[in-house]
């Protein structure tokens, strides 16, 4: 059978294009090496799916530090809310959560899968699971074949590509696409970690003092080697066995990787500000005159809460005060190194973990050289490309997924246009 449109990945982006095309007219085939579709999609927002989040568009985009901005025409055709939509259409009921997460009301993420899974087969596409792509082929500068790792070789002229990038590899992304990219003669920008752990080997890490301690809506900086701050977050963090890790720290994430390459140097510093809303000297003269007030109590009850007692007791120590001792016999000189470290503990990173543990990839196939309203490579008739394979990417809560779903259908709709466009 002859195809019109053959798209490659069946996770969000690859599901996504493949309606689109299909919605579009195109007879379609959706390719994908593993033996299931929606594999990122199932495990996506802790197996919830966070199908998409409804901030205003300029909010998303500064969401989506890298690229982001490369997504306004995209949006203009097919946006946040047009998601939302297309899935209430499915069946799909949603919600919203705090930082206008869209989560299925059902809190599963197989209802999400499912109900693509669905269209599809409304839709008449044919899907071939374990079925792995060697390489496509073009012919005088258009898209002529996909040829499958078994030989065989599906004519056809428009090809999509949505196969991921290196990030969560057990689900099929392992970077299959950027040598087809390359052989268009597309630049592949360098692939980095993002949305990933931090590791440290500060002395506190490896003898595990704080593991598994959690700091909340803290202030986490990343500095550069001048003592710039070049990005903070304020969100929850978490102190591991290899370094620091949740929300913070996953946001923070890129910036240590940019810095350490920027300046190049083996580590970089990071400050932690457990006391946002206070400014230090307040809160100096706030602890100072709980002291005055309460001279004989043990200064470890006097401040009891300000900070979680674990961290607590980490700064007293490494500040050399003995918690026990009561707060009239403790000086002005040591609570001031105290609250220096309350409003700014720093310590030293060397870096993260590896691409294959970070959720989202940073780089990939550079967009200068991508139609931005058509999802359309510049350089070869009939090839798209969308989702993570782009040199696009975001912070976790629903804007690396949006951004996916948007280049997808964005890239469904243009193939299928353009293949069923009598002139093309």
């Amino acid at each position: 059978m002859l195809y019109d449109v053959i798209v490659i990945g069946g996770g969000p982006s690859g599901l996504m294009a493949a309606i689109g095309a299909a919605e579009g007219g195109a007879k379609v085939l959706l390719l994908d090496k593993g033996n299931k579709l929606g594999r990122k999609l199932a495990i996506s927002g802790g197996g919830r799916c966070n199908v998409t989040n409804r901030l205003p568009l300029d909010e998303i985009v500064k969401h989506i530090p890298g690229n982001g901005r490369f997504l306004y025409s995209a949006f203009s055709i097919f946006n946040n809310e047009d998601i939302i939509r297309f899935f209430e259409g499915l069946g799909v009921a949603l919600k919203e959560e705090d930082h206008g997460r869209m989560f299925p009301v059902s809190d599963k993420a197989q209802s999400v899968v499912d109900a693509l899974l669905r269209r599809l087969q409304e839709l008449g596409v044919h899907t071939r699971t374990d079925t792995p792509v060697q390489t496509i082929e073009y012919t005088d500068g258009q898209t002529s074949a996909v040829v499958l790792q078994n030989g065989e070789v599906i004519p056809t002229q428009h090809v999509i590509i949505a196969v991921g990038g290196k990030s969560v590899p057990h689900t099929g992304s392992t970077g299959d696409g950027y040598a087809w990219a390359e052989k268009a003669g597309h630049t592949i920008t360098e692939l980095f970690p993002t949305e990933v752990p931090i590791t440290s080997s500060e002395s506190f890490i490896k003898k595990k003092t704080l593991q598994g301690l959690a700091l909340r809506n803290v202030a986490l900086s990343v500095l550069n080697p001048k003592g710039k701050t070049v990005k903070t977050h304020r969100m929850d963090m978490l102190f591991t066995h290899f370094g620091i890790s949740g929300p913070a720290a996953l946001r923070c994430s890129q910036y240590v990787v940019q810095t350490m390459k920027k300046f190049n140097t083996q580590s970089v510093t990071m400050h932690i500000d457990a006391l946002p809303d206070w400014k230090e000297q307040s809160l100096l003269q706030d602890i100072i005159q709980q002291m005055k007030n309460e001279p004989k109590k043990s200064l470890k009850n006097l401040l009891k809460g300000i900070v979680p007692e674990r961290y607590f007791l980490f700064l007293l120590e490494k500040n050399g005060i003995d918690g026990a001792q009561a707060a009239a016999h403790v000086s002005n000189e040591l609570i001031r190194a105290l609250v220096k470290d309350m409003k700014g503990f720093t310590f030293s990173v060397n870096g993260t973990q590896s691409i294959e543990k970070a959720f989202v990839t940073g780089g990939g196939v550079s967009v200068k050289e991508i139609h931005p309203k058509e999802m359309s490579s510049k350089l070869m008739k009939g090839l798209y490309f969308c989702g993570e394979i782009l040199d696009i990417h975001g912070y976790t809560g629903g804007y690396n997924i949006t951004s996916a779903l948007v280049t997808g259908r964005v890239a469904g709709m243009t193939a299928a246009q353009h293949a069923l466009a009598p002139s093309y």
